[in-house]
């Protein structure tokens, strides 16, 4: 991550298109570039089409927004308990557990969101897994950020050991995109922690839930990682985008599926747009999506097709649209 692409012109450099792709942002955009080169590298060279770079590349059509789009589209600033502890729906809560992100999406409906006051010290995550052990109605906490996975093996053991000793808890979910953007951060330690957790006396679950919107996005070494997470006996699901210019066609959402069941990874979501400002050259209409998920049912056995859902601020849990 160290080394992940800052720059607009590096990036365009790199994947020899200097002087192809125009309208691009001003490089001091709030919501700036990050690309890790492991996902570099999966970018067709000379492809200003290329679906994984349109959700990386700052364009100018972020400067447009409509009414409907806003800072806090999911109202998560409401549902705010405390600084890093946000609760929308029973039973579970979900903890920033980084302010650091694998990759910024450039769809990403957290993008605006306040980070700098809801990252989790030593001190807040000792509250805040206090508040949770206090509420005996929460059985999931949900690790995400940011990415939990940008947090080293090590503290991730210590927190999962303070959550274990939550007796009413049953399941840690981790939401994660970077098993798919830097597969390398599936180590050893990391299923060692995850292992151990399972193997405790309490033998709780846990549940990755990852992020990939293309199949090009699941090379040989995310396949991998993919592969090593699920012999460690960590249920893994993807959620995916669907993203105009990306994902919005039978064929491509098809592919990703399989792709994604080759690498023991069940489809298990793809998401509507959430309407954050900045992102409405992204939006498919609900219509479109509606056809897409009748034509994949079509070629794919049912527990491959995504639940293709809406997320919709208040309300108490996802809207089911297919």
């Amino acid at each position: 991550m160290k080394r992940a692409i800052r720059s607009v012109n590096t990036l365009l450099s790199m994947i020899e298109l200097e002087s192809k792709v125009q309208d691009l942002t001003d490089e001091a955009s709030d919501f700036p570039l990050f690309v890790p080169l492991p996902y570099l590298e999966r970018i067709e060279k000379g492809n200003s089409d290329d679906p994984l770079l349109r959700q990386v590349l700052p364009v100018a059509d972020e400067r447009e927004s409509p009414e409907h789009f806003s800072i806090d589209p999911l109202g998560e600033q409401s549902a705010t308990l405390r600084d890093g502890l946000i609760q929308k729906y029973q039973k579970r809560v979900l903890v920033i557990a980084s302010r650091t992100c694998a990759i910024n999406c450039r769809y990403c409906f957290r993008r605006h969101f306040p980070y700098e006051t809801a990252a989790l010290g030593d001190q807040r995550w000792s509250e805040t897994i206090d508040s949770i052990a206090a509420d005996d109605t929460i059985n999931e906490v949900i690790l995400s950020g940011g990415d939990p996975l940008t947090v080293t093996d090590e503290k991730l053991a210590d927190v999962f050991n303070r959550l274990e000793a939550v007796e009413h808890l049953q399941r840690i979910r981790l939401h994660t995109r970077l098993p798919i953007v830097i597969p390398q951060r599936v180590t050893d330690g990391l299923l060692k922690m995850i292992g151990k957790f399972r193997r405790s006396r309490t033998g709780r679950q846990v549940v990755m839930v990852v992020h990939s919107n293309h199949a090009n996005e699941i090379d040989d070494a995310v396949c991998r990682s993919l592969s090593r997470l699920s012999d460690s006996a960590t249920q893994l699901l993807n959620q995916s985008v669907l993203l105009a210019g990306v994902n919005d066609d039978t064929d491509t959402l098809v592919r990703l599926s399989e792709r994604l069941l080759s690498a023991n990874t069940l489809p298990y979501y793809l998401h509507q747009l959430d309407p954050v400002e900045g992102t409405a050259h992204f939006e498919v209409p609900v219509s479109t999506g509606l056809k897409l998920i009748e034509e994949i049912r079509a070629r794919l056995p049912g527990y491959a097709v995504p639940r293709y859902v809406q997320e919709l601020a208040g309300e108490p849990g996802k809207t089911v649209l297919a």
